[in-house]
């Protein structure tokens, strides 16, 4: 307990799900949590605060960054864990779906960043962990969508760590990319689904949503202080 203890942490997509989890790992932890998402926190935690937050609305990103910065003066740690699905095969896949997708999971992710990456630069560092998916890694069937905006993300990793690090001050961007991992979505695919799921694991089970917030503990606290730009697979050893 402890390793984040005085850091302020911005997560995306952190009303329910791996953003609920990571939320409260994170405050548990001894950070101050912004958890900002559409709706309201379905849940309550000491030292989580709830925002209501639209990452594809670039004055609402500002405005939530600004008032944030304007009380702590920093934020520590970005967690860019927002995030939707459309699935369909490419053929039957409409541009109001692909350009759904792609204006949460990948543009969101630009907008935040674009705000708090600077920031960081001007306090002297921080911490900035992109939720990817094994999807972006390996592609999956349906997911054309979906799949480009977690393999952007990968890219824009992987770019943001050489460009916040250049002037020397130690801001690192490093990304996640849980396989299926056991969150409300899942509970509604039928059980032998899921089992053909665990199959494609090394380690014959799916995660749970604590095995993410783990990682992600580790990337936004000092004990990574020498990790930047790598994609940090949490998927028990899937090949799709």
């Amino acid at each position: 307990m402890g390793r984040l203890k005085g850091k302020v942490a911005l997560i995306t997509g952190g009303a329910k799900g791996l953003g609920q989890v990571m939320a409260e790992a994170f405050a548990k932890e001894g950070a101050i949590v912004y958890a900002a998402d559409m709706a309201p926190l379905a849940y309550t935690a000491k030292n989580v605060t709830g925002v209501i937050l639209n990452v594809t609305d670039v004055e609402m990103v500002k405005k939530v960054v600004a008032d944030i910065k304007e009380k702590h003066g920093k934020i520590d740690v970005l967690v860019n864990n927002a995030g939707i699905t459309a699935d369909k095969l490419t053929v039957r896949m409409d541009d109001a779906m692909w350009d759904r997708v792609i204006a949460v999971n990948l543009k969101g992710v630009f907008n935040l960043t674009r705000e708090v990456g600077p920031l960081m630069e001007q306090t002297g560092g921080g911490s900035i962990i992109n939720i990817s998916s094994v999807v972006g890694i390996y592609g999956n069937i349906g997911q054309a969508n979906y799949a480009a905006t977690k393999a952007g993300v990968i890219g824009m990793t992987k770019t943001w760590a050489k460009e916040f690090a250049r002037k020397g001050v130690p801001v690192r961007c490093n990304a996640i990319a849980p396989g299926y991992m056991m969150t409300d979505i899942l509970k509604t695919v039928p059980q032998d689904l899921l089992d053909s799921f665990a199959k494609l694991t090394m380690l014959g089970r799916l995660g749970q949503p604590e095995e993410i917030a783990g990682p992600a503990i580790f990337l936004a606290s000092d004990e990574s202080s020498y990790v930047t730009g790598t994609v940090l697979e949490v998927n028990g050893g899937m090949r799709l």
